[in-house]
């Protein structure tokens, strides 16, 4: 008899720690997902690697697109929305209009503003780090998979991997400023010459 109410206790133990470790697990990405859907008039640096290149910017989340700033080692403009995009490479002064959906930019514009982006991703808690992982097909059902790591306490994004095929991309983010004041036309999809 003490045998089987044992077995009984240990099972309930059982239930109530994969209910607690999952509750855990859901009230953290909830955190996550809050972070990243506040991520509005936010600006930061960051420090591309893509195995082959290291490049430096700063990347700005609007209210709807997000505009990337390459420094070095060119000096390039990209503004994201939806389903438009612009490239502005200003050493040739070339600008090229285009859908990110059709290209490998399209990850970038779903991690800061496409609030369902996330919703069925896997949640990794390590020492003070959250690892956000979502993994997939794209529209041109190749098979992908992000990383987003987040300092946890508070929660600050940190890092973004990208697997797409063969290709490999490391985003660093750092200095960090929220609560920016954009000029009406710094999301503008508009080559930077006509504006100013």
């Amino acid at each position: 008899m003490f045998l089987k109410n044992n077995r009984y206790v240990n099972y309930l133990c059982f239930i109530i720690f994969l209910n607690f470790s999952y509750s855990v697990e859901a009230n953290t990405k909830i955190k996550i997902l809050d972070y990243l859907n506040s991520l509005k008039y936010f600006s930061a640096s960051f420090i591309q690697n893509d195995n082959e290149t290291l490049s430096e910017g700063m990347v700005y989340i609007g209210e709807k697109r997000v505009r990337a700033e390459y420094l070095s080692p060119s000096k390039i403009l990209i503004v994201l929305d939806e389903d438009k995009a612009m490239y502005y490479n200003y050493e040739l002064e070339e600008d090229e209009f285009f859908n990110p959906k059709n290209t490998n930019a399209w990850f970038f514009y779903d991690i800061f503003r496409n609030p369902n982006f996330f919703e069925d991703s896997k949640i990794k808690l390590k020492n003070k780090e959250i690892i956000l992982e979502k993994s997939g097909f794209n529209n041109e059902q190749t098979k992908y998979l992000i990383n987003v790591y987040f300092e946890n306490n508070p929660v600050i994004l940190r890092k973004i991997e990208v697997f797409i095929n063969d290709e490999f991309l490391q985003i660093s983010i750092f200095n960090h400023s929220y609560n920016e004041d954009f000029d009406k036309d710094f999301f503008k999809l508009i080559n930077p010459r006509l504006l100013g």
